[in-house]
C-alpha cells in the first residue's frame, strides 16, 4: 500500500509539473530559472509565504541563508544588480551581525559581508564581523553541548549551526590570512561533530534531543539540517588549501555523507524530510534537497566525486527542484521554520529555500557546461 501511495504521489507531481526527471539539463535553462527565482524573491522579500505574522529581520538567519545563495548567483549574473541589492542590505544595517553575540544563527549574515568585501574591497564591510568574532575567541563560551545546559546555544550544538557560523570564520581566515579564525572554527566544529555525528549512518542529528528518538522505527535525521551541514562543508572547503589537514578533515565527512545521500535519495529526486523514513514522508522538500544537489554537483565539478556514480543523482535532484518552481518564480515545497521532519506545501516558500536553490544552480550550471 505504501509503495502504491508513493507511485500515485509521483504521478501527481509529474502531471502537475510536466517535468521529466530524465530531462536533459541545459545551462541556459538553469540560468534562466535561477534569475526567475532570484527576481521573484527580491520582489517578494517581505512577503509572508509560510504563515508568518511579519517579515524576517534583514539580518535574521533565514535571510542570511538567502544571501549566501544570492551572492553566488550575483557572481554569475549578467550585471551587478544583485550585488547592489545585497550591498544595500549591508549598508542599511551598518554591516552589523544580528543581535545575539554568541548565537550561530546571528553570525550567518557575515558570509554575505565577506563576499561583498571580496568584490568591493571595502574594509568597513567586514570590520564589525571581525570585531565580534575576535571578542568570542577571547571570551569563548564555557557551556557544554548538551541541550539542557544553560546558554547551550552559545556553542554549535545543533547541526544547522554548522552552516551558519563556521563558513564565516573560514572566509575571515581566507581574506585576512589570520589563522586564529581557522583554529577556533576547527576546535568548535570538531567538538560539534563528535557530539552530533552518527558514525553508523554518516548523518548528523539535529541536536541531543534526537539521539534516542525513533520515527516509525527509524532514527531521526532531519533533511534540512543535514542539507545545511552538507552545504556548510562545501562553503568551508572552498576557503581552505586542498592540501591542508583541515581540508582533509572536512573532506572525509563530506565523502561519507555524499555516499549516504545517493543511497537514500528518493525515486522522485528529492530527499525525504526524515532521511531514513522516505516511505513515511512522501511530500517533497526543496530547501534541504537543494543543498544536497549543490554539494553533490560541487563534488563532481571538483573531481572529488565520481561523475558516473554521482551525476545521475544531481540530474534527478535538479530536475525535481526545478519542477517545483512556479511560473512566477516562487520555489514551492519549502518546509517552514522548524527543527524536525514535518510538512511542506506547493504554495508555501521561505527565503532560505531560495538561497539553497540558487546555490544548487551555480554548481549545476557549471556541471552541464556553463561558463
Amino acid at each position: 500500500m505504501k509503495l502504491l501511495h508513493r507511485f500515485f504521489i509521483a504521478i501527481i507531481i509529474f502531471s502537475c509539473t510536466g517535468t521529466s526527471f530524465s530531462q536533459k539539463i541545459k545551462p541556459k535553462k538553469v540560468k534562466e530559472s535561477m534569475q526567475q527565482v532570484a527576481d521573484w524573491q527580491i520582489a517578494n522579500f517581505d512577503g509572508l509565504y509560510s504563515d508568518r505574522k511579519k517579515p524576517h529581520h534583514p539580518l535574521d538567519w533565514t535571510n542570511a541563508a538567502l544571501y549566501v545563495g544570492m551572492a553566488k548567483w550575483a557572481s554569475m549574473a549578467d550585471d551587478d544588480t544583485y550585488y547592489e541589492w545585497l550591498k544595500n542590505v549591508g549598508e542599511e544595517n551598518e554591516w552589523q551581525l544580528h543581535k545575539r553575540k554568541y548565537h550561530a544563527d546571528d553570525h550567518a549574515v557575515g558570509q554575505m559581508y565577506v563576499e561583498l568585501f571580496r568584490k568591493y574591497k571595502d574594509e568597513k564591510m567586514i570590520a564589525p564581523t571581525k570585531e565580534q568574532f575576535n571578542f568570542l575567541m577571547f571570551h569563548p563560551s564555557q557551556s557544554a553541548l548538551n541541550w539542557g545546559t544553560p546558554y547551550h546555544q552559545d556553542r554549535w550544538n545543533w547541526c544547522d549551526a554548522l552552516f551558519m557560523a563556521p563558513p564565516v570564520l573560514a572566509k575571515l581566515y581566507k581574506v585576512t590570512g589570520e589563522k586564529k579564525y581557522l583554529d577556533f572554527m576547527m576546535s568548535e566544529f570538531m567538538a560539534s561533530t563528535d557530539f552530533l555525528f552518527d558514525k553508523e549512518e554518516n548523518l548528523y542529528y539535529r541536536d541531543e534531543r534526537y539521539f534516542d528518538k525513533l520515527d516509525n522505527g527509524t532514527k531521526v535525521f532531519w533533511s534540512r539540517g543535514n542539507g545545511w551541514v552538507f552545504a556548510g562543508l562545501v562553503n568551508i572547503m572552498n576557503e581552505l588549501d586542498p592540501k591542508s589537514e583541515e581540508y582533509a578533515y572536512f573532506l572525509d565527512i563530506y565523502k561519507k555523507m555524499a555516499e549516504k545521500l545517493i543511497e537514500i535519495q528518493t525515486p522522485e529526486g528529492h530527499w525525504a524530510m526524515s532521511l531514513l523514513g522516505q516511505e513515511f514522508y512522501l511530500t517533497p522538500e526543496t530547501s534541504g534537497s537543494s543543498f544536497y544537489v549543490y554539494g553533490l554537483a560541487w563534488g563532481v565539478n571538483n573531481g572529488i566525486l565520481d561523475k558516473e556514480t554521482y551525476e545521475p543523482a544531481v540530474k534527478k535532484g535538479w530536475n525535481a527542484m526545478a519542477s517545483h518552481v512556479t511560473k512566477d518564480g516562487m520555489l514551492g515545497y519549502v518546509q517552514p521554520i522548524g527543527a524536525a521532519p514535518g510538512k511542506a506545501w506547493p504554495d508555501k516558500t521561505e527565503v532560505y529555500g531560495t538561497g539553497a536553490y540558487l546555490s544548487a544552480g551555480t554548481e549545476v550550471y557549471k556541471l552541464y557546461g556553463g561558463e
